[in-house]
Parts: C-alpha cells; structure tokens; sequence
C-alpha cells in the first residue's frame, strides 16, 4: 500500500517529458527521461549502454551533432554544468518503457506507466489532428463542387435574365405585310 501511495505522489511532482520529434518519431531525451525515472542521467546511459541489445534503433539511438545542434539552436538541452559533450540519447515510446525494465526502482515502474501515458497522449493529439485535417479536405471538397454548380447555374441563367436587342424592339400582336392604310378625317362641321 505504502509504494502505491509513493507512486501516486512521484506522478504528481513530476511534470510531463517533453517530446520531440526526430527523424520523423516521437522521442524521449535520455537526460529527460533520466530526470523522470529519478536517476542522474550517466548512470542512466550506462544502464542503457549495459543492455544495449534490448534497444533497437526503433527504440532508442544517439542523434548525429548535426540534430544535436538543432536541439541546442532550439533550447532544448540545457548549458549547465558546461553542457553536454557527447549528443544525447533519444528514446521512442518502446524504448522509454524499455528503460523502466532496466532500472529496478520503484521510482522507474511508476514513471514507466507515466511516461506511456504522455506518449498515448501525443498520439491520440497526433489522430484527431488528421481526423480534422481529413473533414476539412472534405468539406473543401464539396465547396468547391458547389462553386462549380452554382457557376454553371449562373452562366445558364445570364441569357434569360439579360433582354436581346432584337426581342425588345418587337411589337407584340398581329402584323401583316400590307402597306398601311391612309385615312382621313373629315373636318367637323358646325351647325
């Protein structure tokens, strides 16, 4: 009962790792990480290091200086202590809770659960993003046909709104072609 009520609060204190997106996946930085599980992140590399086996480049890999510095350019890592000398190790969703199984504390199963939390997170942020995405393509979609349909109304529509030339000076009722008729009117007379 005692851990149980330790995790809870550990879950509590801790805020959520952030998470970054390198070479196209979600991942974890090992100091990060270190910092949530309650370890130094050396000891926390070399716990890594020891069980290298059960980390797959899909699961955790050390970024190139080249992401490196981009982490720095972006604040990312922090200068104290003279900064880091080595790029960081990342880690994915897999590899995040494959640390936990490394480290045996009690401090490491209760942030494991945390940490796949914040990932489920991402992820489901991540769907309803492109399920927004998709209905706004589909309602772009039927605008767009109705633009078109409402064009092709209009242009049908313009000749029978506009009167022709000819149609205006036409005289309504029967004509004949006869040359017309000369009458005269009798003066009136007085009496």
């Amino acid at each position: 009962m005692g851990s149980k009520k330790k995790s809870s609060q550990l879950l509590q204190t801790y805020q959520q790792p952030e998470i970054y997106t390198v070479r196209g996946l979600p991942v974890v930085i090992d100091s990060d990480l270190a910092n949530v599980y309650g370890v130094r992140t050396g000891a926390f590399n070399q716990a890594v290091k020891r069980n290298i086996q059960r980390f797959p480049k899909e699961f955790a890999f050390q970024l190139t200086h080249e992401q490196f510095r981009n982490l720095i350019s972006q604040s990312v890592t922090s200068s104290r202590h003279g900064g880091r000398r080595t790029p960081p190790w990342v880690f994915t969703e897999h590899g995040a809770l494959m640390a936990a199984t490394i480290l045996n504390s009690n401090e490491a199963v209760a942030m494991s659960v945390y940490v796949i939390r914040t990932f489920v997170e991402m992820r489901e942020q991540i769907t309803a993003n492109a399920a927004i995405l998709n209905r706004l393509a589909e309602v772009e979609k039927t605008l767009l046909e109705h633009d078109n349909t409402l064009w092709d109304i209009y242009q049908k529509l313009l000749p029978l709104i506009a009167p022709s030339t000819d149609e205006r000076n036409k005289r309504i009722g029967f004509r004949t072609k006869e040359p017309k008729a000369k009458y005269k009117r009798k003066a009136s007379q007085k009496k």
